[in-house]
């Protein structure tokens, strides 16, 4: 079983100060830099997904949609949160980078099925934001597309528009058959597989 990381839309705006803030977004940054860092050692894969947005884009208050402004193609709140270690070979996968079309999975749009395949990945451990959005449509694609999945519940933080989204996300996910663990167990887990 080959395994990769997927870092979900770990971006300026989505935390605290950002356009779209996720509350307590940045304190997923150290427990994935301690995974990030396990997957490098490892010699495995790691790929970033990022919203990519333009500046018409449908998911936009002014087209429509229900959020601000939010990660526009090149601003700095677009970009990965600064603290987060983003390593030179990991993969860097654009989502939402048409008008028209919106994305809240890392699959939707993107080659990402494809860079996994090629990759010979069929165990994915995902992490980032949000629990209720982007993490929770990235997962249950991932799920569809015949990955097996685990969720680091302590690297994921949710919006909660409605309290208790968050929950209702991972509990959907794993429904789905995802599991859930943490970033110390992945990175027991993998230093395991490495022996």
């Amino acid at each position: 079983m080959s395994t990769a990381l997927i870092v979900v839309d770990v971006q300026v705006d989505f935390c605290p100060g950002g356009a779209l803030a996720v509350k307590y977004g940045d304190q997923v940054v150290p427990r994935l830099n301690k995974v990030i860092k396990t997957f490098e050692d490892s010699g495995l894969p790691i790929l970033l997904t990022r919203d990519w947005h333009p500046p018409d884009h449908i998911s936009f208050r002014s087209k429509g949609g229900p959020w601000p402004p939010h990660c526009v193609q090149g601003s700095p709140g677009a970009g990965f949160h600064p603290d987060l270690d983003v390593p030179h070979g990991a993969q860097i996968v654009s989502k939402g980078d048409r008008p028209s079309e919106e994305a809240y999975s890392g699959f939707q749009g993107t080659d990402l099925h494809a860079r996994l395949k090629r990759l010979g990945v069929d165990e994915l451990f995902i992490g980032g934001l949000a629990t209720d959005y982007c993490v929770k449509e990235t997962v249950l694609d991932a799920l569809r597309e015949g990955f097996s999945v685990e969720v680091l519940k302590d690297c994921v933080r949710p919006v909660d528009v409605r309290p208790g989204d968050g929950a209702r996300a991972l509990a959907d996910m794993q429904n789905a058959g995802a599991r859930l663990t943490t970033s110390s167990k992945a990175a027991d887990q993998l230093a395991g597989t490495q022996q």
